[in-house]
C-alpha cells in the first residue's frame, strides 16, 4: 500500500468525515479571552476544557508581567541553546526557585514539556536498564519508551500488586544485564483524574532497588498543602527521585522542568539532546514563569478557589447519580455509556442547545461503549457555572438513556 494511501485509511473514527474535519468535534476553535465563558461557532459557551487550573491565563498581574517582558526582551532572546548562548541569570534563578518549591536539590528548565520528558527518559537509560511503568502513562512517556533499547514491563493502572510482580521481573533481568531499574508513573492521571499510588510505590523501595520518575503535570500547583504537587499531597515528595512538570497546566504557559538530586540534574544538562540541540526557553516565558511561580507561592487563595469549585462540581455530580470514576484531583471525568455516534450527537447538543463546551473522550481512547465527558474546573469558575453545568448534564443524560441520540435524523454517520 502506498504511504499516503495508508495515511488516509488510518484517520480513526472521527477524522474521516467532512463535518468533523471542519472543526466541530476535531480541532474546534474556541475564541475570545481565555475564561470560563468563551465563544464557539459564534455562540457563548461555558467551557470546561482548558487546563487553566489557577486562572492565571488572564490574571491581571500575569498579563502585566508578560507584556512587560515581551516589551523588554522581544520573543527571540536569548538566541541559541543553553550550552552555547542561551543561558541567562533569569534561567538559573527560575531553576533555583522551582527546585526549592518542590523540595529538590536542583532543577533544569526545559523548553517544552512533551519533548522534555521524552529526552529525560532517553538520557537516563541505556540498553542494560529496565523500565517498569503504569499502563496509563501519558503519550509522551510511551513515545520515550518506544525509543528504549532495553526491556520494559508495564503494570495495569495503579495495580500495586502487579507493579511488584513487574519489579521482581525487572530485578532479575537487571541482575543479569548489570543495569538499573526506572519506575515511571504520574502524580495525577490527566484522563481519569485519579492520583498515582506514589506512597505505595515508594514503599516498595524497601524491597527493591529502583528509582522513580513522576510526571506531575496535573498535580503541580493543584495538589499538596503548598501546591508542590502530588508527592507533597501523599507525604512522599522526598522519596521521589525525579520530579517532572510542565508549565502548560497550573502555570498557563509554555515550558517545563525536571528536578532531583544535583548530580543527576547536572548529568541531564549535558546529555539531553532536546536541550543541547534546541533553542533555550525565550526570556519572556522565563520572566512570565517567575511571576507565575511567585503567585503560586504567595496567593494560596488561587488553589483554595480551585478546590471550592472542584468539590462543588464533584459532590453535585455524585448527588445527581453521575459516575466520576476514582478521581481524587481537579480532573473530573463524567462516565456515560454510548456509541461514538451518540457521543458526537450528545456533544453537539451540549454545545448548541445548552452552551456547555467540554472535552468528549471516545473509543479508542476508552473502551467501546464508553463515553467520558472530561471537565477541568478552574479557580475562575463560579458556583453558578457548576449549577448550570450539572443541570445540562442531567438533561443530556436523560436523552442518552432514552435513546434520543440514536435517532437517524439527529445522528451523523460515523461509518460504524
Amino acid at each position: 500500500m502506498d504511504l499516503f494511501e495508508k495515511l488516509n485509511t488510518n484517520l480513526g473514527p472521527l477524522g474521516k468525515h467532512s463535518e468533523l474535519s471542519e472543526g466541530y468535534f476535531t480541532f474546534p476553535k474556541l475564541e475570545g479571552e481565555i475564561a470560563p465563558r468563551m465563544q464557539f461557532k459564534g455562540k457563548d459557551v461555558l467551557t470546561w476544557s482548558l487546563n487553566n487550573y489557577l486562572g492565571l491565563a488572564n490574571h491581571p498581574e500575569i498579563r502585566k508581567a508578560d507584556a512587560e517582558a515581551a516589551a523588554k526582551w522581544g520573543a527571540a532572546y536569548p538566541m541559541g541553546a543553553r550550552m552555547m548562548s542561551g543561558q541567562t541569570d533569569l534561567h538559573e534563578q527560575l531553576e533555583r526557585e522551582l527546585a526549592e518549591f518542590v523540595g529538590k536539590e536542583s532543577s533544569y528548565l526545559l523548553n517544552y514539556g512533551y519533548q522534555g520528558i521524552m529526552s529525560v527518559i532517553d538520557s537516563l537509560l541505556d540498553r542494560k536498564d529496565v523500565v517498569v511503568y503504569d499502563s496509563e502513562c501519558h503519550a509522551c512517556i510511551i513515545d520515550a519508551l518506544r525509543m528504549h533499547l532495553g526491556k520494559r514491563y508495564v503494570f495495569p493502572h495503579n495495580d500495586i500488586e502487579n507493579c511488584e510482580t513487574q519489579l521482581k521481573r525487572a530485578t532479575k533481568l537487571a541482575e543479569e544485564t548489570g543495569g538499573g531499574i526506572l519506575l515511571i508513573t504520574e502524580g495525577v492521571f490527566g484522563m481519569t483524574g485519579d492520583q498515582g499510588k506514589l506512597a505505595e510505590i515508594v514503599k516498595l523501595k524497601e524491597k527493591y532497588d529502583f528509582r522513580i520518575l513522576v510526571d506531575d503535570a496535573h498535580g503541580f500547583g493543584t495538589m499538596g498543602k503548598t501546591g508542590a504537587g502530588t508527592g507533597e499531597e501523599q507525604g512522599v515528595q522526598e522519596q521521589i527521585d525525579l520530579y517532572f512538570s510542565t508549565f502548560a497546566k497550573s502555570m498557563a504557559s509554555i515550558g517545563a522542568f525536571i528536578a532531583g538530586d544535583s548530580n543527576v540534574i547536572h548529568y541531564l544538562k549535558y546529555n539531553m539532546r532536546s536541550q543541547i540541540y534546541a533553542k533555550s526557553l525565550p526570556m519572556l516565558l522565563v520572566e512570565g514563569a517567575l511571576k507565575r511561580l511567585e503567585l503560586l507561592r504567595t496567593k494560596p487563595e488561587l488553589k483554595d478557589n480551585l478546590w471550592k469549585i472542584v468539590n462543588a462540581l464533584k459532590s453535585g455530580l455524585i448527588e445527581k447519580g453521575f459516575s466520576i470514576g476514582k478521581s481524587n484531583s481537579p480532573v473530573t471525568p463524567v462516565v456515560l455509556n454510548g456509541t461514538v455516534g451518540e457521543a458526537a450527537t450528545l456533544s453537539k447538543d451540549l454545545r448548541e442547545n445548552y452552551s456547555i463546551f467540554c472535552s468528549v473522550v471516545i473509543y479508542p481512547v476508552v473502551p467501546k461503549g464508553m463515553i467520558i465527558l472530561r471537565l477541568i474546573p478552574t479557580a475562575v469558575h463560579s458556583l453558578e457555572d457548576v449549577k448550570e453545568t450539572i443541570a445540562a448534564f442531567e438533561a443530556v443524560k436523560d436523552k442518552l438513556t432514552s435513546g434520543f441520540y440514536k435517532r437517524s435524523d439527529l445522528a451523523i454517520s460515523f461509518g460504524e
